[in-house]
């Protein structure tokens, strides 16, 4: 499994910015190692993030998203000390969710 995220959220007014930093690989299935096989597709297929049990994120990338990805969205309707939870799945099967706190 993948190391945690980084997440922070930060209520700013009346909206609730969320910065993630994922670490994964995100491997295109292009490149080939030094022996010249081909390094299997490995990357990151869907991202959600819910709040109080409703998604406010959602996205489905390919392989063309960079190495341990950075991803910034902002939701209305949060309040400091509520829960958001960022999950991913990759193209392998692997799947990682954590939480942070709104501050």
């Amino acid at each position: 499994m993948a190391d945690p995220m980084k997440i922070r959220a930060a209520l700013q007014g009346d909206v609730v910015e969320v910065r993630v930093l994922m670490a994964h690989e995100m491997e295109t299935g292009t490149r080939k190692d030094a022996s010249g096989k081909v390094i299997p597709a490995h990357f990151i297929q869907t991202v959600s993030a819910t709040h109080n049990g409703n998604t406010v994120f959602s996205a489905h990338w390919g392989p063309a998203i960079a190495k341990n990805p950075f991803l910034q969205f902002k939701f209305k309707g949060g309040s400091k000390g509520d829960k958001v939870q960022i999950t991913w799945t990759d193209n392998q099967g692997d799947k990682r969710t954590d939480e942070a706190t709104i501050s």
